[in-house]
């Protein structure tokens, strides 16, 4: 796996005319129970998660460090008509509500995540355990975090982190966010280690847990 953001840029570069990988599983299994209002996709790559939810309404900040994949989600976004613009930081001011994207180019170790801010928030394949408390700040009440990334399992497999940081350990995902509550738990280790999860902010509209 990429460690530098110059990695990561040319690892974007080489897949520019791949076709765009269909949005993660866990986003469209529960796209029903999720929240309206704004957006946040962390480390969101060339947007495949930020892109799905443009096209069905929803306004989105897509934060990544690479700037070629932020280009590439650009450019994919324009072929989908769907507004985009650059900011140069995450602020407190107001959350635009027209569907489109907003593209941030930051180092997840040291943005700061405004408060009170969105009501789904998509942390996929990225572990930055210090962002934990940030991502329950930002969540409005009743907001929505969907995160799913590896586990140690995936050193059984090819591909993917190989460095134990970098993974989680068996439940840890399940225990990562006391303050919300766990609406969707799984551990897969078919192919690929991969735990995910749904985990909700008090207030708002609350639904009742639909797994575990």
């Amino acid at each position: 796996m990429p460690t530098s953001q110059t990695e990561w840029d040319a690892k974007h570069s080489l897949a520019a005319k791949e076709a765009a990988e269909p949005p993660v599983g866990i986003l469209t299994e529960l796209w029903p129970l999720l929240p309206l209002g704004a957006a946040l996709d962390l480390a969101c790559g060339r947007g495949r998660n930020a892109l799905f939810l443009a096209e069905h309404g929803r306004h989105v900040t897509a934060v990544d460090w690479s700037a070629a994949a932020l280009d590439i989600l650009e450019e994919r976004a324009g072929t989908l008509k769907i507004p985009v613009r650059r900011i140069p930081r995450m602020d407190e001011g107001k959350q635009p509500t027209r569907a489109g994207i907003d593209l941030l180019q930051a180092d997840l170790e040291s943005v700061k995540l405004p408060a009170s801010r969105y009501a789904l928030i998509l942390c996929v394949r990225y572990l930055q355990r210090p962002l934990f408390p940030q991502i329950c700040r930002a969540l409005c009440p009743g907001g929505m975090l969907l995160m799913e990334t590896y586990t140690k399992a995936q050193l059984e497999f090819s591909g993917g982190p190989r460095d134990p940081a970098h993974l989680l350990d068996k439940g840890e995902l399940r225990k990562a966010f006391p303050e919300l509550e766990t609406i969707f738990y799984r551990e897969l280790r078919t192919e690929q280690g991969i735990a995910s999860l749904a985990a909700r902010k008090a207030g708002g509209n609350n639904r009742d847990s639909i797994g575990d």
